[in-house]
C-alpha cells in the first residue's frame, strides 16, 4: 500500500516537475487546491462540502499529503494554502483561463 505522502528520497529520485504533476494528478488534489484558492481557511467539513462531497477518507489522505509537502497548512481557523501553495495556485490560473476558452470551443 503506498504511503500517504512521498518522502524526500522519493521526490529527489525524480524530476521535480514529474513529482509535482504526480501529486496534482491524485484524486481530489486539484479540487482541494482550487477550493482554497481565495485564501480563506476552511474547516474539514466545509472543505468537504465545497469539494463536491469528497469522501472523508480521500479528503483526509490528500490533506495529509499536501501538509507534508508544505502546500497546505492547518491553523486554528482551518485548512489554508501556504505561501508556496498560493504561488502554485497562482500559476494554475492561466491554465484555468485556457481551459475556459478550450471548453467554449467544444
Amino acid at each position: 500500500m503506498p504511503s500517504s505522502a512521498p518522502d524526500a528520497a522519493q521526490l529527489t529520485a525524480r524530476r521535480p516537475i514529474m513529482a509535482l504533476l504526480e501529486q496534482l494528478g491524485r484524486k481530489g488534489t486539484l479540487r482541494i487546491l482550487w477550493e482554497l484558492r481565495d485564501g480563506t481557511p476552511q474547516s474539514f467539513r466545509l472543505l468537504q462540502a465545497n469539494a463536491g462531497e469528497m469522501s472523508p477518507s480521500v479528503l483526509n489522505d490528500r490533506l495529509k499529503e499536501l501538509r507534508a509537502l508544505q502546500i497546505v497548512a492547518l491553523a486554528e481557523e482551518g485548512y489554508a494554502l501556504t505561501e508556496s501553495g498560493g504561488e502554485l495556485v497562482k500559476r494554475l490560473k492561466p491554465l484555468n483561463q485556457w481551459a475556459d476558452r478550450w471548453f467554449e470551443g467544444l
